[in-house]
């Protein structure tokens, strides 16, 4: 058996009755998170656009935008909500594969549930597997050499997912789960570009999967033929898109946990490489009681994989014009939570550029590329910290696992936090309570619509 095989067999046998009750929980917890950043995303402008093309090219239908009132056909309100989900630098993320699954998964497994009629079972299911399959083909891959490649493995990865859930949801069988996946190793995409000038299209590579997942799995119920092993294939996927992978990490231990226990959250609105020196930054500051005017030095030990993308190069790092730039320098992030205490959605916005105290504290942000933290990568993202201060004292914090990972996890509360202050300016008081209370009972709701109704009511 094909390792590409094996995974569909898996994804599309395993049943609602074998998920464990933390299982179950998760599923719920990372659904509310992506809901809140949907809903909020829907705000951005990058997501305003992509909703304007596709109404304008005729794409209606019956398929909620997440904080919108409007409608569109399935693969298309799976775009816009994919797109919305990724914009805010706020989703979820698996460190072992480097990539945010939910905000491709939820987006093709909620554009369809209507059309389907499918129970909160059905929708659990579908995302837990979507999980399970990009993640375990993030992890094959080898993510620091997939980025180094110049890909962005949410993208490239996440259209596999997205394949696996919307198939799941469809009711496919094996043999045409097996064509959906195979389909969208030909769909598979994503430039890291966009560090370049803080374009939009890191966005735009969660919408398009889902997207692209949604195509790839109506292809296959059709008939369409694709390729049974496009994972490990002699030109196949792996081989592709890494110079340096472990195919049977896509097979190895399925459900053992599964992938949704090992999903972290962000507390903070940037990329994932800057959560754990955020973190410790923020503690410094607050355990010393230090103001901008009393730090000298910022000192910051990066990974390699995350040093790349958000220290250099130093031109771009250190003058952001984009909030996208911004989520993905590590000097304004540092500068910015030292500054306002923290670095939620807000702390990005480009009004927070022209701070007269920003730039000179970014210039005292300096970040070095520590191999010893390597030895933990992928399994853990560490970071330190060092704040010199005016009086001489230097205060030194290390991270191993930022706030939000499965070894630090936000609790319910927290999350339950988070979707309250995301959803404050689009819902009111009562609509988000309601929200809430669905998705914790999700599992007993026959159909999910009305959770999507009350998601479409801003």
């Amino acid at each position: 058996m094909t390792i590409t095989r094996e995974l569909v067999k898996y994804c599309n046998t395993v049943n609602y009755e074998r998920l464990p009750a933390e299982t179950i929980d998760r599923c719920k917890y990372l659904l509310l998170d992506f809901l809140g950043i949907a809903m909020r995303g829907q705000q951005m402008d990058s997501t305003r656009t992509t909703l304007s093309f596709a109404m304008a090219d005729g794409c209606a239908g019956n398929s909620a935008v997440i904080g919108a009132r409007h409608r569109l056909n399935p693969a298309y309100a799976a775009l816009v909500n994919g797109v919305a989900a990724h914009s805010l630098e706020l989703d979820d993320v698996v460190n072992e594969s480097s990539l945010h699954p939910g905000t491709v998964i939820f987006p093709a497994v909620l554009a369809l549930a209507p059309e389907v009629k499918a129970s909160g079972k059905d929708v659990i299911i579908a995302a837990v597997v979507g999980y399970e399959a990009m993640v375990k083909i993030g992890k094959a891959l080898n993510p620091a050499l997939h980025y180094k490649r110049g890909f962005h493995p949410t993208g490239t990865c996440g259209v596999f997912g997205a394949a696996v859930a919307a198939a799941r949801l469809l009711h496919l069988d094996e043999q045409q789960m097996l064509n959906a996946v195979g389909i969208a190793g030909s769909q598979a995409s994503g430039s890291m570009e966009f560090l370049a000038d803080g374009a939009w299209t890191k966005r735009f590579h969660a919408g398009w999967s889902a997207h692209n997942g949604i195509i790839a799995a109506r292809l296959a119920a059709q008939g369409f033929r694709g390729p049974s092993a496009i994972l490990e294939g002699e030109n196949g996927f792996l081989r592709a898109y890494s110079d340096q992978t472990e195919p049977m990490k896509a097979i190895s231990a399925l459900g053992e946990p599964f992938e949704v226990m090992r999903t972290s959250i962000k507390p903070h609105a940037c990329c994932r490489y800057m959560q754990s020196p955020i973190d410790g930054v923020l503690q410094i500051v607050r355990d010393n009681g230090l103001r901008v005017a009393d730090i000298t030095r910022i000192a910051i030990g990066l990974l390699s994989a995350g040093y790349e993308i958000v220290a250099v190069p130093r031109e771009l790092k250190y003058n952001v014009k984009s909030m996208v730039a911004a989520q993905f320098s590590m000097p304004y992030g540092a500068a910015i939570a030292v500054i306002k205490g923290r670095a939620f959605l807000e702390e990005f916005f480009e009004e927070n550029m022209s701070l007269p105290e920003l730039a000179g504290l970014m210039n005292r942000v300096e970040c070095t590329r520590d191999p010893e933290l390597d030895k933990f990568y992928p399994r853990q993202w560490p970071a330190w910290v060092k704040i010199e201060s005016s009086g001489g004292r230097t205060y030194r914090a290390e991270v191993m696992y930022p706030k939000g990972d499965p070894e630090n996890p936000l609790t319910w509360d927290e999350v339950i936090e988070k979707f309250m202050n995301l959803t404050k300016p689009v819902l009111a008081g009562r609509e988000q309570d309601r929200i809430v209370e669905f998705v914790k009972r999700m599992e007993n709701e026959a159909d999910v619509s009305h959770l999507l109704e009350l998601c479409g009511s801003s």
